[in-house]
């Protein structure tokens, strides 16, 4: 980030009243978490469906649930047991602390299904999950609209196979399979009920704010939901991204920096 850059986007939050946080999964790779850029990037995270030939696009699809349910489960078992292990890196403190600046607080927009801001400290009513959450957990069919917390999942995995142990996680109100409250490819049984609820709540706290500024991170542009929702605000944008960090003219700061740099540069400017 050059000096002028960093001065720009320090003024931009020295003058809001309120800071929107678009995050996609590029804010996790500072945690160690894979983003799965590309299908060689989620191979290398998943051998066994790197040899099946399984892209995350086919992996990542409701009808694994009726076609191979111990295979879906175990991809989506996995990642579970991952983001629970996971702690978040110091950025999401910073992101916290910018928040906490401002009148209005912080809100966060993020197409990531980890959870990772609310153990960070965010609080629920303050994050929309735009794909749903690997921590909540639905039916298949789906019997009803019902949204309940996955704590009870213990996933058992393979490694060499990617297949999760049997008994899977079943819905209590049918019987049925259930599987995670999640946005998938070419899926026409999420329910979504949880995350109408936080864009609802989203949409009261934008009325509030004059003066919004937004921090996007790690927000790519094969998915674009978060980069539309950042762009869509008429407000100044900070754009952090070492691979695709561009903002038209006169729109904000591109900073072509992995998260946790760019807001540990970014608090030491703001002192």
């Amino acid at each position: 980030m050059s000096a002028a850059e960093l001065a720009r986007a320090a003024a931009l939050l020295r003058d809001a009243d309120g800071l929107l946080i678009g995050a996609g999964a590029g804010i996790g790779v500072d945690s160690g978490l894979p983003d799965f850029r590309g299908d060689h990037g989620f191979w290398r995270a998943y051998p066994p469906l790197a040899a099946l030939g399984i892209r995350f696009v086919e992996i990542a699809n409701p009808r694994n649930f009726d076609s191979n349910p111990e295979l879906a489960w175990g991809f989506y078992g996995h990642r579970l047991a991952l983001y629970r292990a996971t702690v978040p890196h110091a950025g999401f403190a910073i992101l916290r602390d910018l928040g906490a600046r401002l009148k209005h607080g912080a809100f966060v927009f993020t197409s990531n299904v980890d959870g990772q801001f609310q153990r960070a400290g965010f609080g629920q009513d303050r994050v929309v999950e735009c794909h749903g959450s690997i921590h909540h957990l639905q039916c298949t069919r789906p019997c009803s609209d019902a949204i309940w917390p996955a704590d009870a999942v213990d996933p058992l995995i393979d490694p060499a196979t990617c297949l999760m142990t049997p008994p899977l996680p079943r819905c209590p109100h049918c019987g049925a399979l259930a599987r995670p409250n999640i946005l998938m490819f070419g899926d026409g049984r999420w329910v979504d009920a949880r995350s109408e609820a936080q864009y609802a709540r989203l949409d009261r706290w934008r009325a509030q704010v004059a003066n919004l500024v937004v921090i996007e991170l790690g927000a790519g542009t094969d998915v674009p939901s978060v980069r539309r929702v950042c762009e869509a605000q008429g407000a100044p944008l900070v754009r952090i991204n070492p691979r695709e960090p561009d903002v038209r003219p006169g729109r904000g700061v591109g900073v072509a920096l992995g998260a946790l740099d760019a807001l540990a540069a970014l608090r030491a400017a703001l002192g």
